[in-house]
């Protein structure tokens, strides 16, 4: 499975460029994805904030994944210029009958694709090794633009998941 992804991210943006992602519990057929992005384009091209355009961009990445973005250097985004993003997802969301608010939802790579798993699974896919240190994770609580560079698909093991999962990294089993 091709992960790359950044070298679609737009470049004149800031790397604090703010950044939301929301996973769909389901794959986009091609037709929605076509569809989706039409919208997101639409909105991205009227965006406002306080009657200033917002400096914006969204798309549908993996077929699983919106992934919106507000170049803050040139305008801040905040109360309705947020919700009006929101109302987008959700009109999405509501055509295409998905869920992409779901944070209980937890996406990993895993045999040349995307699984999505409930998160009270989890410990059960690690104790079966389902999951492992090294299986990568969408980290969809990434904040900004340099963020999602970095920090958006990492090993399950250096997320958030690994404290309160005791994954046990591959460093510790070769001794």
């Amino acid at each position: 499975m091709n992960l790359e992804y950044k070298s679609l991210l737009p470049a004149g943006f800031s790397p604090d460029s703010r950044v939301w992602i929301y996973q769909s519990n389901r794959m986009f057929t091609l037709a929605e994805v076509l569809e989706a992005e039409k919208m997101l384009n639409d909105f991205t091209a009227q965006w406002k904030a306080h009657g200033a355009d917002v400096k914006g961009f969204a798309t549908v990445f993996f077929g699983q994944f919106i992934v919106m973005m507000a170049d803050e250097s040139h305008t801040e985004v905040s109360g309705c210029s947020t919700d009006s993003s929101v109302r987008v997802i959700k009109e999405i969301e509501k055509l295409f009958n998905i869920n992409l608010f779901d944070r209980q939802l937890l996406a990993f790579a895993q045999k040349d694709k995307i699984q999505v798993l409930p998160l009270n699974q989890v410990a059960y896919a690690i104790e079966n090794s389902f999951i492992s240190f090294d299986t990568l994770y969408f980290n969809n609580t990434v904040l900004n633009k340099k963020d999602l560079e970095e920090n958006w698909i990492i090993p399950a093991g250096q997320s958030w998941l690994s404290p309160k999962f005791n994954f046990t990294s591959p460093a510790a089993i070769s001794k």
